[in-house]
């Protein structure tokens, strides 16, 4: 073969990273892509390649996997090289520019770093701010996780769950797509340990226990509250455990919700009739206590365990992060004479639940569907530097 058409062998290109395409391009799958399909492959390194595109390859044996022909639906493994035609780039679908960050936006994401490793950023999110962008929502963590990756070939951290805009505490983000895979599996598959901290209006007459009540979401309005619903209702599981108290008036609880539903905290406690302090929403004008106590939600994800994805064929081993309280937060504990060094959140069960079949088809159609709107809007809120424009009438952003 001549120098000319000697073919082009590198690492993958970093997710939206443009590689040379007038000439044949070979790559080598990374550990982060190990088991993969080939067609996600493309459009994790190569989005400007279209399915189409990579089927008709496929068909004629232009793209081939370590010599041989492959399908868009094949494993990849890590080691193997992945040989990619010249050409193939479709121009609606060329890798979008970043929007560049004010120097505010890069501090204000620097301040709320708690940990980093090699496969995750652990943020400490502070209340008022959402996880993510929708409508009207323009100030949001995603908007601004740009800042750990300054580098144009660097791979943009994802999401991997969410928060309320007024819960605070760990969120953690992944670094890579391949490190979003895994971290989301723990997440749905229920094997991540979260521990909340939370103010609550009086005290449950029990002291520890499991709160298992379906929720749904309340007819009239707009998806944006939930309520218990025990005729058509999701499963929702939390434990809780009371870990000091103010007389009758308040009480310190730890909560570890053991599914994840929208608001599930909020309503569970509000179903028991215990509040949490500040969340108008669903404890109404009860959840506000007299006095100097901030009339901010007291709600806050303390602590957060869970596996990293495996590196060079080793475990990953434990992530094992906790979060300081906001300001407000320990503010109320102070004046309650509640104690922070009086529990280190330790989990309140072993094991996560036994899931049914439907269960878990379910939520695995959950993971799918926020993994697509969280696709979605990363492309509208890229969209104003010199993507595609946004089509009217963009749908609102889900929160949680």
């Amino acid at each position: 073969m001549s120098e000319r058409d000697a073919p082009d062998r590198r690492s993958p290109p970093r997710s939206g990273a443009r590689a040379e395409s007038h000439k044949v391009r070979q790559f080598t799958v990374d550990p982060d892509d190990d088991g993969i399909r080939l067609d996600r492959w493309f459009k994790r390194h190569l989005p400007q390649v279209g399915f189409a595109t990579i089927s008709k390859w496929a068909r004629t044996g232009q793209v081939r996997v370590d010599g041989g022909r492959a399908r868009p639906e094949d494993r990849l493994a890590a080691g193997q090289t992945v040989r990619v035609p010249p050409g193939g780039e479709a121009p609606h679908r060329k890798p979008r520019a970043r929007r560049p960050l004010t120097e505010a936006e890069i501090a204000e994401a620097q301040a709320m770093l708690i940990a980093e490793t090699k496969s995750a950023i652990v943020l400490n999110k502070p209340p008022g701010l959402a996880t993510q962008g929708g409508s009207k929502t323009h100030r949001h963590v995603d908007g601004l996780l740009d800042a750990f990756a300054p580098g144009e070939d660097d791979p943009r951290p994802r999401l991997v769950h969410r928060l309320d805009k007024d819960t605070s505490g760990v969120l953690l983000v992944a670094r890579t797509p391949g490190s979003a895979a895994s971290y989301s599996k723990r997440f749905a598959g229920r094997s991540a340990k979260k521990v909340y901290w939370a103010l609550v209006v009086g005290v449950p007459d029990v002291a520890e226990g499991t709160i298992d009540a379906p929720l749904a979401k309340q007819p009239g309005t707009g998806g944006e509250k939930m309520h218990v619903d025990e005729e058509g209702g999701q499963r929702a599981v939390t434990r809780y455990r009371v870990v000091d108290r103010a007389g009758k008036k308040a009480a310190w609880v730890e909560l570890e919700p053991l599914t994840g539903r929208t608001h599930q905290l909020r309503v569970h406690m509000a179903a028991i009739g215990h509040p949490i302090v500040g969340d108008g929403k669903y404890g109404g004008q009860e959840a506000f206590l007299t006095g100097s106590v901030s009339r901010k939600m007291h709600l806050h994800a303390r602590r957060l365990i869970i596996d990293q994805p495996a590196s060079g064929g080793k475990p990953g081993g434990k992530l094992d992060v906790t979060a300081e309280l906001p300001e407000h937060f320990a503010a109320s504990m102070e004046q309650l004479g509640f104690d922070p060094a009086a529990s280190p959140a330790e989990p309140l069960r072993e094991a996560p639940p036994e899931r049914s079949r439907a269960e878990k088809k379910q939520a695995a159609r959950q993971h799918a569907k926020q993994y697509r709107k969280a696709r979605r809007g990363e492309r509208r809120q890229r969209g104003d530097a010199g993507g595609r424009p946004k089509r009217p009438g963009g749908g609102k952003g889900r929160r949680k």
